[in-house]
């Protein structure tokens, strides 16, 4: 079943999602807030009310985006912490120190296209930075999320998911070339996966997971495309940064799609699913959506969070 139209679309901001929206007495945490979609994303829910925590690797970077929005918004309750998501240890460490209840949970920081390294585990570097380690914060949190009934998880994946499924028998490119764009397109496969069964395990808890594609921004994202994706994107479908981060928000934050689970929204709209690839950047793998592959990931990123521990 699709979730009903939402009245925003793809020149809705950040700012027009949370128009009217109260999240006073609700706690958020965005991953990636230190620049560009994470930063406008964290600062629409503190203008909303939510008290928000920066989970950032440069706590420098974060401070100035905090220092920010409470010059916009004085009243604004935003702290900075540090997350290094390539690290099992600074993510447990973050889960470990947290105290209270997690209404929303931001999964927004990621790499994209980025030359062949490796964890020191031995992980594909994006795999291990836009999955295995949300997938540790999220777990670890869960608890935080369960407690408030309504808990929301927003994972930030991308139109790339189409370049390439989660290749499960090699998925750190062990045998196969490194590919930078087939590295990204499997971890954003990976970032859809997991909101399907989060949003299948997680549903006695109250908890809802959904992924999103925020569409064609310019931001530190593309340090090592030179600002450019995998093809060139028309100027007439660039977003600003407030355009870009309007889906993140609306799952995030927005009454028209609560209780809405498990899915993965473009243009502040559920996805159309497609079995081929088109070029648009709204549409959804079919494979992105499996509930054997979903099932098949989470248990992957258990053994190999597991063997690292």
């Amino acid at each position: 079943m699709r979730t009903p139209n939402t009245p925003f679309g793809f020149s809705s901001t950040a700012a027009d999602i949370v128009a009217g929206v109260d999240l006073t007495r609700r706690r958020a945490v965005v991953t990636g807030a230190s620049s560009g979609l994470g930063a406008e994303t964290a600062r629409a829910l503190a203008v909303a009310g939510a008290a928000v925590t920066l989970a950032v690797r440069d706590t420098g970077a974060g401070e100035r985006v905090a220092k920010d929005i409470v010059a916009e918004e004085p009243d604004a309750d935003v702290c900075v912490a540090h997350l290094d998501l390539a690290d099992p240890v600074s993510v447990a460490a973050f889960t470990g120190a947290w105290r209270g209840p997690l209404h929303i949970l931001v999964n927004n920081a990621g790499v994209m296209a980025c030359p062949e390294s490796r964890t020191t585990q031995g992980w594909e570097t994006q795999f291990a930075v836009n999955h295995l380690g949300h997938f540790a914060l999220a777990t670890g949190l869960r608890p935080a999320l369960a407690d408030v009934g309504d808990g929301r998880i927003v994972v930030v994946s991308s139109s790339g998911h189409q370049l390439s499924p989660v290749v499960f028998d090699d998925i750190h490119f062990a045998f196969r070339p490194y590919d930078p764009w087939l590295a990204y397109g499997q971890s954003k496969t990976a970032n859809v996966l997991f909101a399907v069964e989060a949003a299948r395990r997680w549903a006695g808890d109250g908890i809802t997971a959904n992924a999103l594609m925020p569409g064609a921004i310019y931001t530190n994202l593309q340090r090592h495309t030179a600002g450019k994706g995998s093809g060139r994107v028309p100027a007439e479908l660039i977003k600003t940064v407030e355009q870009g981060a309007a889906t993140s928000v609306l799952l995030a934050a927005s009454p028209v799609v609560e209780g809405v689970s498990g899915r993965y929204f473009a243009d502040c709209q559920e996805a159309v699913t497609v079995d081929r690839r088109t070029g648009s950047m709204t549409e959804v793998a079919r494979y992105a959506l499996d509930p054997c592959g979903a099932a098949r990931l989470w248990e992957v990123s258990e053994r190999m969070l597991s063997a690292a521990a």
